[in-house]
């Protein structure tokens, strides 16, 4: 039988680790396990993890005993506490955010991009800018069961999404150099902080060290993984997968707060001189890495925590939007489940929009001190996400519970959150679901980044020739070349190109 390696069993245990444990291994199991093991699990209610030990074989008796050894059994039991009894209990009503929280698109001068842009390359000319991606998920809804950041979605490049938001670092730190550069040009490194899971951190190492790190230096990227926590039954007992193991899950990807400080991460980004921090997740392959603009903004509002928004595109879509918990509450995401219908359609008559119309879109940037200050106060409130899922069991597939935090869930510890519009046709373009579906594949994301970088290259004074449908077709800017559009005069003026293809260096 073939076990799996201490770093995963560790994830389960402390939500992160970033190297392998080395850890002694019990003696042969007797006929029965430890008794000191077995009082420990009664404490807690668990201890029909052995109802089948009699049956199992030395090597299993093994696994088992390591694998209930490195639970932290009172915090997991805390978690599973306050998370089941937090079910049912009354929550304060939701109000609208407020309008004047939210910088939106037309609300911006043509001074004030400019200002927050030259303010945020100078910060990352400083080195005060470090960026986390949430990276744990498989591409299983895509067909892949590849980590989802190696997946690529058809442009002519055949660029991962992985290579594309490398190259997006790239682009930004020699941007940063140049336009805050008094004298020679000197190196600018953001340090890039990728989370992975269990099922995703070896296969995405390798990724990137075959790739040569996307032209990155190594040393200016650092892996970590998420934790994992037991899926319970309704009452809170552990469900087992197999007779010798526990049914486990990635616990959310708001598990990147404790992971990041159980990793000794926090502490990192503190040596370096890292002040702010850009947080999103892989699958949008529009996703702007480190933008300078938003992160001017960030710092000129001076807030704890900010989020790129984009607008409900109608009613019912299946987004979390942002609210007010209670009245004069902190800003928070609901679900668009908890949004009832006269809710999901109410407008505001001052605006003619949604009232509730901010969608959230896993665009974050929070200054360090928030996060030290958030990764504490979730871990001692220890409540979670209940999420009713199929687990696999040794019974088969059973109706279970999985143990989620999500990254919105730090909001309501920020004293100050600062909402900036962004236009999903420049800046949202997911990766969720295999070609055939009805929203967010592979197939709608091209051609958005295509028609994006198509209106880009006709703006600077280029020109296209196509043999299908421009609809259906398109150019791609090499994020080397571009950032945002900028800087594409020179390449493009005069010049036709004929769609599909890569304009790159």
């Amino acid at each position: 039988m073939r076990e799996p390696s201490m770093e995963t069993e560790n994830g389960a245990l402390t939500a992160a680790t970033t190297t392998t444990t080395a850890v002694t291994s019990p003696p042969p199991m007797a006929s029965s396990p430890r008794q000191a093991l077995v009082e420990r699990l009664k404490d807690y209610g668990q201890e029909d993890i052995f109802s089948l030990w009699d049956e199992l074989s030395p090597d299993e008796k093994d696994f088992l005993v390591r694998d209930i050894e490195n639970l932290d059994l009172p915090r997991i039991d805390r978690i599973i506490r306050c998370s089941l009894h937090s079910q049912g209990l009354p929550v304060a009503a939701i109000e609208p955010v407020p309008e004047s929280w939210v910088s939106t698109v037309d609300g911006r001068t043509m001074e004030d991009r400019e200002k927050w842009w030259k303010m945020g390359l100078k910060t990352i000319y400083e080195g005060k800018l470090g960026v986390v991606l949430l990276s744990g998920g498989q591409g299983t809804r895509l067909g892949s069961s590849d980590p989802k950041g190696c997946f690529n979605i058809g442009l002519p490049s055949g660029k991962s999404l992985f290579q594309i938001q490398a190259e997006r670092i790239l682009c930004v730190q020699r941007l940063a150099a140049q336009v805050v550069s008094e004298g020679p040009i000197r190196p600018v490194t953001i340090h890039w902080y990728i989370m992975t899971s269990p099922f995703t951190d070896e296969a995405t190492r390798k990724y990137f060290s075959s790739h040569k790190y996307f032209g990155l230096e190594p040393d200016q990227i650092s892996f970590f993984q998420q934790g994992t926590l037991p899926c319970v039954t309704k009452d809170g007992k552990f469900i087992m997968e197999t007779p010798f193991s526990l049914a486990k899950a990635p616990d959310g990807n708001g598990g990147v707060y404790a992971a990041l400080k159980c990793s000794r991460l926090l502490e990192d980004m503190a040596s370096r001189g890292i002040k702010y921090v850009d947080c999103y997740g892989v699958d949008n392959v529009l996703v702007r890495v480190a933008d300078p603009t938003f992160l001017g903004y960030f710092i000129d509002k001076g807030a704890a925590s900010a989020a790129k928004v984009v607008r409900k595109a109608y009613p019912q879509e299946q987004v979390g939007v942002f609210v007010r918990r209670g009245k004069g509450g902190p800003l928070t995401v609901v679900e668009y489940s908890e949004l009832d219908q006269s809710m999901a359609s109410a407008i505001n008559q001052r605006t003619g929009r949604l009232q509730y119309c901010w969608s959230n879109v896993c665009l974050h940037m929070f200054t360090l001190d928030f996060l030290n200050q958030v990764a504490t106060g979730l871990e001692k409130d220890s409540v979670y996400h209940l999420a009713e899922k199929k687990i696999p069991s040794m019974n088969g597939y059973t109706m279970g519970l999985k143990l989620e935090q999500f990254i919105f869930d730090s909001f309501p510890y920020a004293p100050s959150t600062a909402l900036f519009e962004v236009l999903r046709e420049e800046e949202f373009a997911p990766v969720k679901n295999v070609n055939g579906s009805n929203f967010d594949t592979p197939e709608s994301a091209r051609l958005l980044v295509l028609r994006l970088h198509t209106r880009w290259v006709i703006a600077a004074g280029g020109f296209l020739t196509h043999s299908v449908p421009l609809y259906a077709t398109g150019v791609e800017v090499s994020p080397l070349c571009s950032y945002a559009g900028e800087n594409l005069e020179a390449i493009c003026r005069g010049r036709t190109f004929h769609a599909p293809c890569e304009i790159s260096l």
